[in-house]
């Protein structure tokens, strides 16, 4: 897959799964009354993160919102608090991530520029899907504790023999909802760091050879070129090519690569 196919697959994605948790977040199906041995069906109750309805049998539907937030309970506003900031920092991650597009050029903007904005709108991806995965997997396990719970008190009446009454809660469509959409931010974010690997640009190192024209006052040597200045008398008349002393004469009888510019 090219870089710029899993840059905008990363981008789609996490679009997507930033829109299903704004949407899971507003959802009222948090959790869903258990009709499994209810005496009662004539009505429905469920309650999501801001308010609880009730609605009958005739198709009236009433909701009340939640007017307090001291009230409410410990977890519950937790999971409120991991579903805004996982919709915040995918918000800020969305912006970043489309000026961070390779398909989109914004004035000279070079390419390490455009690779440190796709892994960080990568990172926030990441972090908005493991709080919306968070927060919706703290509410199910609150769920499931309740309901269990309150199985226990119906049947603890006189021994077992006696039922009471009790309105258990069970997973609502909104949790599932929010499931997939983390699943999908985090994937998202995920193909937006491994898209970073191919924009930044890679650096070639050349080993440059410079050649100059032979003289009588020029030495070569293997590790490199040293012009002498040639007023030694060990030094007049001859090269040095390759660790090896050549008189003048020998240099011109044979040739090398050194020789042709």
């Amino acid at each position: 897959m090219s870089t710029t196919t899993c840059q905008v697959v990363g981008f789609l994605l996490s679009i997507l799964g930033l829109a299903g948790c704004i949407a899971a977040t507003g959802m009222d199906m948090w959790s869903t009354q258990d009709l499994y041995d209810s005496p009662v069906t004539s009505v429905f109750q469920y309650e999501g993160l801001w308010r609880s309805c009730v609605r009958q049998s005739s198709g009236f539907t009433e909701c009340r919102p939640f007017f307090t937030i001291l009230g409410l309970p410990a977890m519950l506003q937790a999971v409120r608090a991991l579903m805004i900031v996982g919709i915040v920092l995918g918000a800020i991650g969305l912006l970043v991530s489309i000026f961070a597009l390779k398909c989109i050029r914004i004035g000279s903007m070079e390419d390490s520029a455009k690779a440190n904005m796709t892994l960080t709108s990568g990172i926030m991806f990441i972090i908005s899907g493991l709080c919306a995965i968070a927060g919706v997997s703290v509410f199910a396990n609150m769920l499931v504790t309740n309901f269990w719970m309150s199985t226990a008190n119906m049947y603890s009446g006189m021994g077992g023999m006696v039922q009471t009454v009790q309105t258990r809660y069970t997973f609502g469509s909104a949790l599932f909802v929010g499931w997939v959409a983390g699943g999908l931010t985090l994937i998202g974010g995920v193909m937006m760091c491994i898209a970073c690997r191919g924009l930044a640009p890679h650096e070639t190192t050349y080993r440059a050879v410079s050649y100059h024209p032979s003289g009588p006052n020029v030495a070569y040597k293997s590790g490199g070129m040293k012009a002498s200045p040639g007023f030694g008398p060990t030094t007049k008349n001859k090269k040095i090519y390759d660790g090896g002393a050549r008189t003048e004469d020998e240099v011109q009888s044979h040739p090398s690569k050194y020789d042709y510019v």
